[in-house]
């Protein structure tokens, strides 16, 4: 439930015994947004055409699309999960999970998980349900499949290891945290052989055999004087480089850690909501109204940023190469410079707002929409 300001200060007056952290605040826009400037006209720089498209049904949860070789993830909200080759566009194997879903896909390339909203994990393989798990609260982070394990990221901010064959819990990792989480996908990565994890407003690093903490690193620290102003919940979408991950803190600030020292690289305050991308020399990310920035991985100083795309409701971006791709809610796919964000080329989708970060799958950028259209593009 997305609930206003006024709303949401009054329930938090009122939660009494039932416990704060039973209340999940969703990240939304303002509901009297600045209507956008129009649009440039598209200079048509970059050719992009349509490979292939596929239809998985309608997607109205935070679905993260992830990419293992040419395997890609993807499910409906009503749970239809399906893993397909990025190069056709055909599906290596479907599953019908029965229950709508809260949070996925993570997949190892073979073996799928997913969350759905009766709280239960489910894994599946080659078209069939492995086994399902009860979850002793709600996940809206797309569980980690890997090293025969999987992984996941509880909205009571508890972290869990199941083992993939069989289902069984390993072990289970829980801390008291601020009385408000999002919901929306937070901080859940390998990096090397240590699991990384967002916890309120820091990072953590986990042994993955066992949930032991190596080394915990804050982003931002809660401030304020109601716990609305005090989240500051890590969101997915990290822009890694090696072993340094830097990470965005809910409308507060974004930095970057060494995760094979447990060290803090530099931190800034930002006011954005969704992931970044990046690449060895830059850190790229949505501010809340819409504009697009650039900050040099060495210290956290902006490079550029563009106002082009403000109040457009844009998804997280993908730095392509030369290029950087953000999708709107319209559909619309934007592929500006990576130099200075100047606008390369648009291309438009089937008018339904984008549901997922785009990534890119071998030569193929794959994007999904609400509608549950799955295109793969390829350069001209």
């Amino acid at each position: 439930m997305i609930l206003s300001r006024p709303a949401l200060l009054r329930a938090l007056r009122g939660a009494g015994a039932l416990g704060l952290s039973a209340l999940l605040l969703a990240c939304s826009s303002a509901p009297n947004r600045p209507e956008p400037a129009p649009l440039p006209p598209d200079p048509k720089l970059l050719g992009m055409r349509q490979a292939w498209s596929a239809d998985i049904g309608r997607v109205d949860f935070s679905l993260v699309v992830q990419v293992v070789g040419n395997a890609v993830g993807v499910a409906s909200s009503e749970g239809r999960v399906s893993l397909l080759d990025a190069r056709t566009g055909e599906p290596v194997w479907r599953a019908e999970v029965g229950t709508p879903l809260n949070a996925g896909v993570g997949h190892d390339g073979r073996m799928a998980a997913v969350v759905t909203t009766e709280n239960e994990l489910v894994a599946l393989q080659d078209g069939k349900e492995l086994w399902r798990q009860r979850l002793s609260a709600p996940s809206y982070t797309a569980p980690l499949v890997a090293g025969a394990r999987v992984f996941v990221l509880g909205a009571d901010r508890s972290v869990s290891a199941y083992d993939g064959q069989s289902g069984r819990r390993l072990w289970n990792q829980t801390r008291t945290g601020e009385a408000l989480v999002l919901r929306q996908p937070g901080v859940l990565i390998p990096v090397g052989d240590t699991l990384v994890v967002g916890l309120s407003g820091r990072l953590v690093g986990l042994n993955p055999l066992n949930g032991t903490p190596r080394w915990e690193v804050p982003i931002a620290t809660p401030r304020g004087t109601n716990d609305v102003e005090r989240l500051v919940d890590l969101v997915a979408g990290v822009a890694r480089q090696d072993a340094v991950v830097c990470t965005r803190a809910f409308q507060a600030a974004l930095g970057c850690v060494d995760a094979a020292r447990g060290a803090l690289v530099w931190s800034k305050p930002a006011a954005g909501a969704s992931g970044l991308s990046g690449d060895a020399t830059q850190v790229l990310g949505i501010e809340s109204d819409g504009t697009v920035v650039a900050w040099r991985r060495a210290d956290g100083e902006r490079a550029w940023s563009t106002s082009q795309l403000r109040y457009r409701k844009l998804s997280s971006p993908l730095l392509l190469g030369p290029a950087l791709v953000v999708g709107d809610d319209a559909g619309r796919l934007h592929f500006l410079s990576r130099t200075d964000g100047a606008l390369q080329t648009r291309v438009e989708t089937d008018g339904s707002p984008i549901a997922a970060t785009p990534v890119l799958a071998g030569s193929t950028l794959v994007v999904v929409t609400r509608a549950g259209r799955v295109l793969g593009l390829r350069p001209e």
